[in-house]
């Protein structure tokens, strides 16, 4: 029996050819995996302008993940959880000096001066689950003392970025909320630490090398830019024509001073495939056990609290039908884009996705490059995941 309907197949690939000849992206792919059968629909080229505008979208365009960065920087953690390297509820204190006894702020929208005392230390597990006490806080600039410290921060070297972060005080006690995206880059920060490595050569070794990522990085060399597609910015107010935010010979054509844990990775449809097939199927990839299959289980378990639901996430609701596992969401109810409960993954800004749905054995992962275009309420959302649930051929 195969996994997929051709109708519903042309129907994704339809959806793909209506974003590229609106002008939204000059080029948009999807990669499909169901029972081992994998369907690439691709459409479009690598930019609007110059040499990329000739170049056809493919399996093996390099693309910015942004955020989808966040579950594979949680898999090589657990890769050292399952090597006793780390355990999720010891203190990070040993690694990460920088972060023992924190201060809390007592008001989280107060002066940074008026604190108390952390009330436990910061473990391993708090860092993937985004409950470490600190993260991204949204608040218009100089209204929240807190938020504009935590913009300060910049990008320097890593043991630098932790000594600064360490010195600020904590949101919240550890454990109390879930706060985005910090966790993550504080987590690169101790896997390379543990490894005795940096981030990217401790992914290269645990993750990338294992599963045949070739493409994955945090930088795209010379001879690969041609295969790198240009990232765009909303359209020009008084043209109408689309804003290179980041072309490839720029931000991604050296290696960063800081590797972000949280943004920083490069990939391919294809080597993400690797990822997340390997993730479905229990840590396995082509007979070789990269992950335990606890880990995988760990990762894609949903472990916030009813209390954490109540007071976390990005605007009311947020956890309505979701929960956070290691590094990415987890379905927990009904979920308008049909994905059924205990699927998993997770989106970047510039318009990439991925999601696991065990249920029906299926793996699907969406690739552009417009910032903004990751935010799962656009209504393309709804159309594509809807196009690729009614894809399956059952």
């Amino acid at each position: 029996m195969g996994g997929f309907s051709s109708k519903g197949l042309a129907r994704v690939r339809e959806l793909l050819e209506r974003l590229v000849e609106s002008g939204f992206v000059p080029g948009a792919a999807v990669v499909v995996a169901r029972h081992g059968e994998v369907h690439l629909e691709a459409t479009g080229q690598l930019a609007f302008e110059g040499a990329g505008s000739t170049t056809p979208m493919a399996g093996d365009t390099i693309c910015r993940m942004t955020s989808m960065t966040k579950p594979i920087v949680a898999a090589c953690a657990m890769t050292l959880v399952d090597d006793d390297t780390l355990r999720l509820d010891d203190p990070v204190d040993d690694l990460l000096p920088e972060l023992a006894d924190m201060r809390v702020l007592a008001d989280p929208d107060g002066p940074l001066d008026a604190t108390v005392a952390a009330n436990r230390p910061t473990t391993p597990r708090d860092l993937l689950t985004f409950t470490l006490g600190t993260g991204m806080v949204l608040a218009e600039p100089g209204t929240v003392p807190i938020a504009d410290a935590l913009d300060t921060l910049g990008e320097p070297p890593p043991d630098e970025w932790i000594r600064r972060l360490g010195a600020l005080p904590l949101v919240h006690q550890p454990g109390e909320r879930w706060l985005y995206d910090t966790g993550a880059d504080v987590m690169g920060v101790l896997i390379a630490r543990a490894a005795g490595k940096s981030l990217g050569d401790a992914l290269r070794e645990r993750i990338f090398d294992p599963l045949g990522m070739r493409d994955t990085a945090f930088s795209v060399d010379g001879d690969n830019l041609g295969r790198f597609a240009t990232a765009y910015e909303r359209d020009n107010a008084a043209t109408g024509e689309p804003v290179v935010d980041d072309r490839p010979d720029g931000q991604w054509s050296r290696p960063p001073v800081f590797a972000s844990g949280g943004s920083g990775l490069v990939s391919t449809a294809h080597d993400y495939l690797a990822f997340a097939t390997a993730l479905l199927a229990g840590g396995v990839h082509r007979g070789e056990r990269v992950l335990s299959r606890q880990s995988v289980e760990s990762m894609t378990t949903d472990h916030l609290t009813p209390a954490h639901k109540a007071v976390s996430g990005f605007w009311p609701g947020y956890f309505d039908t979701m929960g956070w596992g290691f590094g990415m969401s987890v379905i927990t109810g009904h979920s308008d884009h049909g994905h059924s409960v205990g699927s998993y993954g997770w989106p970047g800004k510039y318009g990439t996705a991925w999601y696991n749905d065990p249920a029906k054995d299926l793996t699907a992962i969406v690739v552009m490059q417009r910032s903004h275009a990751g935010d799962q309420r656009l209504p393309m959302w709804l159309d594509l995941w809807t196009a690729v649930h009614q894809a399956t051929d059952d």
